[in-house]
C-alpha cells in the first residue's frame, strides 16, 4: 500500500504558498505526509505494517501482512522522481509497483464512481491522477481504479480475484 498525504499534503501544500518555499523542500514535507497518513492507517488495522525499503515491504508480504510503504527514505535519494507536486502517491505507487516487479496496481480514489473501461488519457486530463503518472506505468502493468462508493466491492473483489474497480486503458 502506497498512501496518500491527504489532509497532511493539503497542509504543506497551504505553507508552501503562503511562505514560498523550494518545491524540493515541499516535495519531501509532501513525501513525509504520506508516512504520517501511513502511520495512522497502521494503528487503525492491525494488518497494516509501515515498511520503509523494498527488503521490508518484501518481508511484510511473506509474513501475510500489509506493507505501507513509508517511502521518504528511498524516494528523496531517487533522481528518477522528480521533486513537484506533479509527482503525488499515485506517481510513486506505479514507480514502487516497477521496483517490486508488481503485475498489478489499483489505485484507491475519493472521486465519484468512474465507468467500467477509462483511458489513461481521461484519467490524467480529468486530474484523477497526477500528471506525472502515466510516464511512470510500465505498459505490462495491469491497472484499476477503486472510486468513491465502491470501496467495498474493490475489496471484495481483490479478495476474489475479481476485478477491482475502473479499469484502465493505455492510449
Amino acid at each position: 500500500m502506497v498512501p496518500g498525504g491527504g489532509r497532511f499534503a493539503d497542509l504543506v501544500r497551504r505553507a508552501q504558498a503562503r511562505r514560498r518555499f523550494h518545491d524540493v523542500t515541499a516535495h519531501r514535507l509532501a513525501l513525509k505526509a504520506t508516512e504520517k497518513y501511513g502511520l495512522y492507517l497502521t494503528q487503525q488495522y492491525p494488518n497494516l505494517v509501515p515498511a520503509a525499503g523494498f527488503r521490508e515491504v518484501h518481508e511484510c508480504l511473506r509474513a501475510g501482512k500489509v506493507p505501507v510503504w513509508m517511502a521518504c527514505s528511498v524516494v528523496a535519494k531517487e533522481p528518477g522522481v522528480p521533486a513537484s507536486w506533479d509527482v503525488t502517491s499515485d506517481s510513486l505507487a506505479a514507480w514502487c509497483s516497477a521496483r517490486l516487479a508488481a503485475t498489478d496496481l489499483v489505485l484507491v480514489k475519493s472521486v465519484p464512481v468512474l465507468p467500467p473501461r477509462m483511458a489513461m488519457s481521461d484519467m490524467c486530463a480529468s486530474g484523477i491522477v497526477d500528471h506525472a503518472f502515466a510516464g511512470f506505468v510500465r505498459p505490462q502493468l495491469n491497472l484499476w481504479v477503486c472510486s468513491k462508493g465502491r470501496y467495498s466491492t474493490c475489496g471484495d473483489a481483490l479478495q476474489n480475484s475479481g476485478t477491482p474497480g475502473t479499469a484502465v486503458d493505455r492510449d
